[in-house]
């Protein structure tokens, strides 16, 4: 899986961010939605990997870390980006748009 993070999306991050020794997370979010199918790419800003699932990825930006079991769910290229006329980051694909309104958490 090949993650691009625009400099829009770079600068945005690193302004949201609540602390500096935390590390960015592509999460596929299925709270509140019943069934994995039905997960939401979602960032996630985290103080550690979960050994147990997580795989670390390096992006033209920073490292990123992304659920492996999940890692079907994406294409195998995705660029998150920032859309300032939407105030929400997207996360697309050369063949679609998986979220067009991600959501930012510090966890």
């Amino acid at each position: 899986m090949d993650i691009t993070i625009t400099p829009a999306a770079a600068e945005k991050i690193h302004a949201l961010k609540n602390r500096e020794n935390g590390i960015l997370k592509l999460k596929w979010d299925t709270e509140g939605n019943g069934c994995v199918l039905n997960g939401i790419p979602t960032l996630w800003y985290v103080n550690e990997a979960d050994a147990d699932h997580d795989v670390l990825l390096e992006t033209n930006e920073m490292p990123i870390l992304v659920e492996k079991p999940k890692m079907v769910f994406y294409d195998e290229e995705v660029k998150i980006d920032y859309s300032q006329e939407a105030g929400m980051f997207q996360l697309k694909s050369p063949n679609q748009i998986l979220n067009g309104r991600m959501a930012f958490r510090n966890k």
